[in-house]
């Protein structure tokens, strides 16, 4: 049986590794799961293999940034893009998405874990939706790492479906186009709620941000891996955190003499 999504009372919660600085950890990890493809065939494995073993990398790191302290993980899963692949593999997809989810929704609720799917869900398979709206619904009030998992997501996408949502307010009266702001303009986003990615993970060497939380990402640290997504461990999590605790955030400011 594989372990459980979330930290389990047979393995216990892991320190902060020496070297990491507990009060400058990023309270939001946003990590593109990238080369699971790449790490199958470099093994003369299908491609879903590799897809079943990025599985185990997102639950070591959902696992760690528990462990650790920080607060939400946001998983680039599916993009609508990703229809475009074989059929086969989209088909395994989904259904790896329903047998994940079924299995560890226990173990979420069990360590307070609150997952919600951002993404455009109605094309999902309904089996999958309804899973979806069972695991949203049970962990709402969790109060432990929040866990996003975007689902059919991209994020221009996201962006227009927010830029048409305060047009139909603007349309039926309810708020004046010049009061819109980039506060309101955020809460109609899919992430509303929770704070900006403070630092965005891609692994397998891969220099580009893919359509992801193009809004949100606009002053995170950017770390770029050439570990595969399968291969991604505590080894590589940690490196990350370190690149990310060596950084100076200004946020378009300057150092401060």
């Amino acid at each position: 049986m594989s372990r459980a999504l979330a930290t389990t009372t047979a393995n216990a919660p892991q320190p902060v590794p020496a070297g990491l600085d507990p009060a400058r950890l990023p309270a939001h990890v946003a990590v593109i799961m990238d080369g699971n493809g790449r790490w199958a065939k470099q093994r003369n494995l299908p491609r879903v293999m590799g897809h079943r073993e990025g599985v185990e990398a997102l639950k070591r790191t959902l696992r760690l940034c528990s462990d650790w302290g920080i607060g939400a993980l946001t998983a680039y899963a599916f993009s609508t893009e990703n229809w475009s692949r074989p059929g086969e593999e989209v088909s395994f997809l989904m259904t790896l998405f329903e047998r994940v989810l079924a299995r560890e929704l226990q173990a979420l609720e069990q360590e307070q874990v609150r997952i919600r799917f951002l993404g455009d869900l109605e094309p999902l398979p309904e089996g999958l939706q309804r899973l979806i709206a069972d695991a949203t619904e049970r962990t709402a009030a969790n109060t432990g790492i929040h866990f996003n998992v975007c689902t059919n997501y991209g994020g221009r996408a996201e962006l227009v479906r927010a830029a048409r949502r305060l047009a139909e307010r603007c349309a039926a009266g309810e708020l004046d186009p010049a009061a819109i702001d980039e506060q309101s303009f955020g809460a109609e986003l899919l992430t509303a709620g929770e704070r900006d990615p403070d630092l965005l993970i891609r692994t397998s060497g891969e220099r580009r941000i893919s359509n992801f939380l193009l809004w949100q990402l606009a002053y995170a640290e950017i770390h770029i891996t050439d570990v595969l997504w399968p291969d991604f461990d505590e080894a590589a999590l940690l490196g990350a955190l370190r690149d990310y605790q060596s950084r100076q955030r200004r946020f378009g400011g300057v150092d401060s003499c």
